[in-house]
């Protein structure tokens, strides 16, 4: 007999999403995208990098900050739900 356990999973329809995004993550949304447009000025007008180095190092920054704040709501889900996500 074989065990169905995707009746235990939650699908995407399952799932509840917030309808709208609040101003604090608005805000901090525009917060780093500031700092990353002011990374980039300071790298290229500054440091005097290159202009490809400059936007590299800016998108290697922003890049760097996504992969923080998904590692970090992962854990937060996972320690919210109590079993791992995906």
């Amino acid at each position: 007999m074989a065990v169905n356990d995707s009746a235990d999973r939650p699908g995407p329809a399952d799932r509840s999403y917030p309808s709208s995004v609040s101003r604090a993550t608005l805000f901090w949304y525009a917060f780093a995208s500031t700092l990353l447009v002011g990374w980039f000025l300071f790298g290229w007008l500054v440091l005097r990098q290159g202009f490809v180095d400059s936007v590299g190092e800016a998108l290697g920054t922003g890049f760097a900050l996504l992969l923080t704040v998904s590692v970090i709501e992962a854990a937060r889900r996972h320690r919210h739900d109590g079993r791992p996500t995906g």
